[in-house]
């Protein structure tokens, strides 16, 4: 009984579940996800806490993307509707006021890029010192793939956290992205670790991915042991290869969250784009009390997310506080 022994195995003695039990999990049928959620939630509570974790994410490059991440509206290589835009930097400091009024203690600033260049980087500076000498908020980046260079100036920058996400497990990458490896996104994981900032590594589910990859996935992370995991789920975006996909099942979606909770204990496992698709507002809750313990509000990068209050007002009715900045820092 997997569930038995997660229970003995990770609610008590804090030892994630490896591959192949998390695929037992991912195997669990219907009636006893209720069980699994529950379990779920009992893990979160006892090696995180109750407090929620909050982020707001812009995008200060949208679009003409060079790469061809198959998922990915904002690649140049695809016929979509999303068009390349920059942001300016009151625009940006603005949108991170705007942030910091949810109670969010992260803004993420996100670049549609293969890597930044050196006009990315300036305005990325720019826009980091802009941040951080007029709101109180954790600054974030997402831009792709690093230099060592750029990983240390960003750290000297005081850049909180860096998000770059492996996408899906090692054996499917190749069906999601050509035009980079996945051995190219671990060694910028590794400069993130290496630099000392805090390290953010997601993925999306629903991506044609088999339960044991999704297992797999879930053992990437934790050999990696980022600070923060984003589970994503695919929004099929047209113009993109897998705009014909079929939205993950709100059970399949559940069963994945907790599975990833239990083998990722005393990770910030966080909400992120997908989920007001798959779920709805009444997953959202079962999402929140089976093992998520952090949510991105408002807007993602190319769709619509949930208001931030009705976030936040989900969160006051479940009684889970929002972290504060203080604790962060």
């Amino acid at each position: 009984m997997i569930l038995d022994i997660a229970r003995e195995q990770v609610l008590e003695r804090g030892i994630g579940l490896d591959e192949a039990q998390t695929l037992e999990v991912l195997r669990l049928p219907d009636e006893r996800v209720d069980d699994l959620l529950e379990l779920a939630h009992d893990v979160r509570m006892r090696h995180c806490g109750p407090e929620v974790e909050i982020e707001g994410i812009v995008s200060i490059k949208t679009g003409g993307c060079p790469e061809d991440c198959h998922f990915c509206s904002q690649s140049g290589r695809f016929e979509t509707p999303v068009r390349a835009v920059r942001l300016d930097i009151p625009s940006l400091v603005e949108a991170a006021r705007e942030t910091a009024a949810t109670g969010a203690t992260e803004f993420c600033i996100v670049a549609a890029v293969r890597g930044p260049d050196k006009r990315l980087m300036e305005q990325v500076r720019e826009g980091v010192i802009a941040i951080t000498e007029s709101v109180e908020i954790n600054v974030a980046c997402s831009l792709g793939i690093l230099t060592r260079e750029q990983a240390e100036e960003l750290r000297d920058l005081g850049v909180h956290r860096y998000n770059h996400n492996l996408e899906t497990a090692r054996s499917h990458f190749s069906n999601v992205v050509t035009t980079h490896t996945w051995e190219e996104r671990r060694e910028t994981l590794a400069l993130v670790r290496e630099m000392g900032m805090e390290l953010c590594c997601g993925g999306i589910i629903g991506m044609g991915e088999s339960l044991e990859q999704r297992a797999e996935l879930a053992a990437q992370f934790a050999e990696i042991d980022p600070h923060e995991v984003p589970l994503n789920f695919l929004d099929p975006r047209p113009g993109t290869p897998f705009a014909g996909y079929e939205p993950v099942p709100a059970m399949d979606a559940l069963r994945t969250i907790a599975a990833f909770r239990l083998a990722l204990p005393r990770t910030i496992l966080r909400f992120a784009g997908g989920r007001e698709l798959t779920l709805g507002d009444l997953g959202a809750r079962q999402g929140m009390v089976g093992g998520i313990n952090a949510v991105i509000v408002g807007n993602y990068l190319t769709t619509l997310g949930r208001s931030p209050q009705e976030d936040l007002d989900l969160l006051a009715e479940l009684s889970m506080p929002v972290k504060e900045l203080s604790k962060t820092l």
